[in-house]
């Protein structure tokens, strides 16, 4: 076991389908302020005073560009389970589905919850987490909406992009690979190709003033190809922020295409769209209620625990925080 006297993160990791979640459960008693004032305000915190958690995390030589952390914390609200902040290599995130998935599956493992449905605060709101007893777990998400409908950009050597601007729970762009002159195949031979015309339309996005509600950023792009045949509806290829592709189907970006499809017309209520990643593991997604535009999706998928580790702070260490990225 750790001294007590020697500064420590306590961690879990797991994966949601491909996709790391890498929950911090214990922190130095130095970091004070965690358990004060909302949600969001706990972010900015972490993020202005104490980003070397998430850097130690995150980035190499205990990290890598795909690892998505989630630091727990107690809840505003006394009926949620936790409440928890999500971060990614570059930053913080508003909310994550697979990281949510992995939580629940974490909480699990650590005795805190049983079966069934637990509430769960994030900084952009509450989600309902339901961990079945199949080990699967069903996310009810904040709602979703498609905020701009076939907007096109001029992608440089890739031509014109059209796609859709939509809220789940992050900022995506949404695009079919039908509506893109020159994208690439939704296909893991093609991921470094993909990451280059994800990053370029990012860009284009950033250029041409194109943003979500509120003149908020979008940091998501999202591709869609082909559906794989006897698995799912529809395979994408999401590019996250800090240009790292999503091992998972993606839950938020899940949300923002079922809000997308429902919003169309092809989608009813209650039925299931199963949303294949570039690994073809695969989410399960449904709208269960709408209303004033907006729709509330059900991400299920699973996850799995796959290590404990506690992660020494030393000072004779140059790199106890991480190697700087920049």
């Amino acid at each position: 076991m750790s001294n007590p006297e020697q500064p420590f993160l306590r961690i879990i990791d797991s994966h949601t389908g491909g996709e790391p979640t890498r929950v911090v459960t214990a922190w130095p008693e130095s970091v004070r302020g965690l358990d004060e004032g909302s949600l969001m305000e706990r972010r900015k915190l972490l993020e202005e005073k104490y980003d070397w958690i998430r850097s130690a995390c995150i980035h190499e030589p205990r990290g890598h560009e795909a690892m998505v952390g989630a630091l727990l914390c107690p809840p505003v609200n006394p009926e949620c389970v936790t409440g928890v902040i999500f971060f990614n290599n570059v930053g913080y995130l508003n909310g994550c589905v697979h990281g949510t998935i992995g939580v629940t599956v974490t909480l699990a493992h650590l005795g805190r919850i049983a079966v069934g449905k637990h509430r769960i605060e994030t900084p952009v709101g509450e989600v309902l987490a339901e961990w079945h007893d199949d080990g699967s777990v069903t996310v009810t998400n904040v709602p979703s909406y498609r905020y701009r409908r076939g907007v096109s950009l001029n992608v440089g050597k890739w031509g014109k992009v059209t796609g859709d601007v939509a809220w789940g729970g992050n900022w995506f762009f949404l695009v079919d690979r039908s509506q893109a002159e020159q994208c690439p195949e939704v296909v893991p031979e093609c991921i470094a190709a993909l990451t280059e015309f994800s990053s370029a339309v990012s860009t284009a996005l950033k250029e041409q003033s194109v943003t979500g509600a509120e003149g908020m950023e979008i940091d998501h792009v999202e591709v869609f190809g082909d559906p794989t045949p006897g698995i799912s509806d529809s395979r994408s290829f999401v590019l996250c922020p800090g240009k790292a592709y999503d091992r998972s189907p993606c839950g938020t970006g899940t949300s923002a295409k079922l809000a997308c499809l429902f919003a169309d017309g092809k989608l009813q209520l209650g039925q299931v769209w199963k949303q294949a990643s570039i690994l073809n593991t695969v989410f399960e997604g449904r709208v269960i209620a709408e209303s004033d535009g907006q729709m509330t999706p059900q991400i299920s998928g699973h996850a799995h625990v796959n290590g404990e580790a506690i992660f020494f702070l030393r000072e004779e260490d140059p790199f106890r925080y991480g190697i700087p990225t920049h």
